[in-house]
């Protein structure tokens, strides 16, 4: 459980970190997203899903 804390907390802070020092990037990055189409926005979604499980599993294993 702690590890996903962590796991969140670092989330949070890189995601904190781009809005904060790129924010216009960010609104312009906000903006492309959502003029996607929502089956393309789910696909790369399932994709980062598989290849943050993929890291996590060879990080660990």
């Amino acid at each position: 459980m702690a590890d996903l804390l962590v796991a969140l907390a670092l989330v949070l802070v890189i995601e904190g970190a781009l809005y904060a020092l790129f924010p216009d990037a960010m609104r312009r990055s906000v903006a492309i997203v959502l003029s996607q189409p929502t089956e393309r926005i789910r696909m790369i979604g399932l994709g980062a899903a598989i290849l943050g499980v993929a890291l996590v599993w060879l990080v660990r294993g």
